[in-house]
């Protein structure tokens, strides 16, 4: 398992599978999956819905700043580059 997961997975909330870390966050009436992805080195963003069995995928503009910086502290703390979470994909 690479590294970076292994952190994130320490850090509150995150969880790790095997090239992955998942996170959820709930703002608001808005609930969020975030994952990382370490061999492509990309963040993505998904919108969950409902009873939480559906989840589409969402730009990251359309994710509220809070949470986008958050994100990037959970990154940061786990020795991953922060920009990372604005790469396009």
């Amino acid at each position: 398992m690479d590294e970076r997961i292994e952190e994130l997975a320490e850090q509150d909330g995150w969880q790790a599978e095997e090239f992955a870390a998942r996170v959820h966050y709930q703002g608001g009436s808005d609930s969020y999956s975030i994952e990382f992805y370490a061999p492509s080195e990309c963040v993505l963003y998904w919108k969950v819905r409902g009873d939480g069995e559906v989840a589409v995928p969402v730009g990251r503009d359309t994710v509220p700043d809070p949470l986008r910086e958050r994100i990037r502290q959970d990154l940061a703390e786990a020795d991953v580059d922060p920009d990372i979470e604005s790469r396009s994909l």
